[in-house]
């Protein structure tokens, strides 16, 4: 069994037991993730395609620690200005190892933040403006 899932722009073909380096996520070393943008899974005998993504269907991995990527060199140079710049990059990645695969079953927890947000309209309010039109 396999899954694709989408992570931080990019998409990895993932099985239970694998470890590999995405893009820094915001989690403590040692903490479980769930990665719910699945593009794809596959059983031995079965295919799910999603339309982004699979509905109900999850990842969920475990964060083994916080690294940085090799460092790359930019040289900028203009040849008759006499410009010349050197400067570095080392991109931040975060290695994970997926526990489990889940293809249907899950759902998304509603934030109470949202809920929140909402805007509440009086009726009576919008009634005595209507009334006060005419």
């Amino acid at each position: 069994m396999f899954a694709i899932i989408e992570t931080g722009g990019k998409q990895y073909k993932v099985e239970k037991g694998s470890t590999f380096q995405v893009e820094k996520l915001d989690t403590k070393e040692g903490s479980t993730i769930t990665l719910d943008k699945v593009v794809l899974i596959s059983n031995d005998s079965n295919l799910k395609i999603g339309t982004p993504y699979v509905k109900g269907a999850a990842v969920t991995a475990k964060v083994l620690g916080q690294v940085k990527g090799e460092k790359l060199r930019i040289f900028k140079m203009k040849a008759k200005a006499h410009y010349q710049r050197t400067t570095g990059h080392r991109q931040k990645y975060t290695t994970i190892e997926i526990t489990e695969i889940k293809e249907e079953g899950f759902i998304k927890a509603k934030s109470a933040t949202s809920e929140e947000k909402k805007p509440t309209v009086k009726k009576a309010a919008a009634k005595k403006t209507k009334s006060t039109e005419a």
